[in-house]
């Protein structure tokens, strides 16, 4: 389903990025604390996420979840850069939009089937809500600060810059992330 009226629901949907799972880094605890603040938190498992065309997954997830004006959307890595294809072909708008060492285009040598070749910048704009991008300026992947810059230069928001890495990764650890929920209302 898209883009339905009504905003009565706060909910919350936790994107994970390439190789990943709905149970990786801050993801969990990220999930109980909204949980407790109210929100209905959604932790989705897309093992294919950056191994299959957007194009393929993206039809998937539109119809997995209801996407509407009391929706925050949270991705990390891959999971960002699939909100942007998400935002796109959405029917409406959604609350908010929290991007973490997201990209929107390639950030090294490998393959991104997750990417499009191509965004509508107004329209992800326009359905994206409050846009918080969170990038670091020592990101192992190229996830960084210059890929944040050039999401933010597209979409405006808030753009974070840190010094942290991945954000979670295998060999960072990444339980807890306070900032994201100091950022998300």
């Amino acid at each position: 389903m898209t883009t339905s009226g009504g905003a009565d629901v706060r909910r919350a949907i936790l994107f994970h990025g390439t190789g990943g799972t709905p149970d990786v880094a801050w993801l969990p605890w990220l999930d109980r604390r909204l949980t407790s603040r109210g929100y209905t938190v959604e932790r989705p498992a897309y093992p294919t996420i950056n191994d299959e065309p957007v194009a393929t997954m993206l039809p998937r997830v539109l119809a997995a979840h209801t996407f509407d004006a009391g929706t925050v959307l949270v991705g990390h890595s891959a999971g960002a850069a699939l909100l942007l294809a998400l935002l796109e072909h959405l029917d409406g708008p959604v609350a908010g939009s929290v991007l973490v060492a997201g990209y929107c285009t390639p950030p090294n040598d490998a393959a991104e089937p997750v990417l499009q070749q191509t965004y509508d910048w107004d329209r992800i704009r326009a359905h994206a809500g409050d846009v918080v991008v969170v990038n670091s300026v020592t990101d192992p992947y190229g996830c960084d600060v210059t890929q944040g810059r050039a999401m933010f230069d597209r979409l405006g928001g808030t753009l974070v810059v840190r010094d942290e890495g991945h954000f979670g990764d295998v060999d960072q650890p990444f339980e807890t992330f306070e900032l994201l929920d100091r950022l998300i209302p």
